[in-house]
């Protein structure tokens, strides 16, 4: 996988470089509410900008159904690196019609520019191979090189992310060999005790890792939604949480399975039950207990892990020399069901591991609850991404980078 070093002493000065970043933030209207995204992919920008090259970066943001939609415009994301480059960002209307094509003639050496949506069109995500490489085909004639550095998206077999590369000389920005080589040192030569936080709401999105790790791992802590198929599967009632009856046999299968291996699989010893999910809008007082987690009334619905789960999985992080996290074990977005969330980064900040922020809600949660991103050892910008890597999965866009 050729390196932007190496592209960049190649020369890229007066060249259109196409960088595939994943500037897909959160947005309340035109407001984006977490710019971490963005931040990422400024080295690469930086780096081609400085080298006299022009810059073309490219994103989709949410789920458009493959035509323009003004709710899902990159128009704040390109004033946001505007900002944050310190410089004008031009912004092209459109991915490959006239505006777009307009917008890169006008670039000088240095200069940068943003496209549409590459979602606004419906070849970027077709599932047709044919549609796909020809929306690929007129994104190649905006640009004369690729650096793929949008890690949020290579998991996916998109025209940007997997056809494109194949059509232009390539590099890895820097991003993604951040990625790429932390994500290393969780599968290869890790350093022991090696424990695993998964939260979020659905088991069925963590099956395959979990899976995987129950052969790397050392220690499991499960919480979040997805706590509550494992409470049910060791006989607990649940009430009302959530619940994924289907998956009790999986489930059921792998803690066997932990026990076998001489994994420790850990799960909340109590938790915070409510009959009402919280308002998250208006953040208003939730009215809730804290019950042991064999004891959850059948009308009631868990929504964090309680203080005697925050005590344990602090103390199960704190020896540990790895530690890899992903999904919130609350519903942390209401500061009522934030604490058990909150309590799991704070062991990680006071860990001496080495400790990695499994992207997506985990990253949007460590930076809504305020800490200090630089006291993590790594924050990732792709959760789904990290995820696949993780259960051994070949991903499209790191394929497609490979020489």
């Amino acid at each position: 996988m050729k390196t932007i070093d190496e592209l960049l002493a190649e020369g890229v000065a007066g060249k259109r470089v196409f960088v595939r970043a994943d500037l897909n933030v959160p947005l309340a209207g035109t407001t984006i509410t977490d710019d971490g995204r963005i931040r990422a992919v400024l080295p690469t920008v930086k780096a081609l900008a400085e080298a006299g090259a022009r810059v073309v970066v490219a994103s989709h943001l949410g789920r458009p159904k493959g035509a323009p939609d003004p709710a899902f415009s990159l128009a704040p994301a390109a004033a946001r690196l505007g900002e944050l480059l310190g410089a004008d960002v031009a912004f092209a209307t459109d991915t490959v019609g006239e505006s777009a094509k307009a917008t890169v003639a006008g670039l000088a050496d240095g200069q940068v520019a943003v496209i549409e949506n590459l979602r606004f069109n419906a070849g970027e995500t077709a599932k047709d191979d044919a549609e796909r490489e020809a929306f690929a085909r007129q994104l190649a004639e905006l640009a004369d090189l690729y650096v793929g550095d949008g890690f949020g998206a290579v998991h996916r077999k998109h025209a940007s992310v997997f056809d494109l590369p194949a059509l232009l000389p390539h590099a890895a920005g820097y991003l993604i060999a951040t990625e790429v080589g932390v994500l290393k040192k969780l599968t290869a030569d890790v350093k022991r005790p090696y424990v695993v936080v998964l939260g979020g709401a659905k088991v069925s999105d963590k099956l395959a890792v979990i899976d995987e790790l129950l052969g790397k791992a050392d220690r499991l802590l499960i919480g979040g939604g997805m706590a509550y198929t494992f409470l049910k599967a060791k006989g607990h009632e649940v009430g009302i949480s959530l619940l994924q009856e289907d998956q009790i046999p999986t489930v059921t299968e792998y803690m066997e399975r932990a026990e076998k291996n001489g994994v420790e699989l850990v799960l909340p010893v109590d938790v915070l039950v409510s009959t009402d999910f919280p308002d998250l809008k208006t953040k208003a007082p939730a009215d809730f207990e804290t019950v042991g987690a064999d004891a959850i009334p059948s009308d009631k619905e868990g929504l964090d892990i309680g203080p005697k789960t925050r005590e344990l999985y602090a103390s199960k992080i704190a020896d540990a020399e790895t530690v890899f996290w992903n999904g919130p074990v609350g519903v942390f977005e209401h500061p009522d069901y934030a604490e058990g969330t909150r309590a799991v980064a704070q062991a990680l900040v006071d860990s001496s591991a080495f400790t990695v922020v499994g992207g997506g809600d985990s990253a949007a949660a460590v930076r809504t609850l305020g800490f200090d991103e630089n006291a993590f050892g790594h924050i990732s910008t792709g959760g789904g991404a990290s995820l696949e890597y993780l259960e051994g999965k070949t991903l499209p866009g790191l394929a497609a980078l490979e020489d």
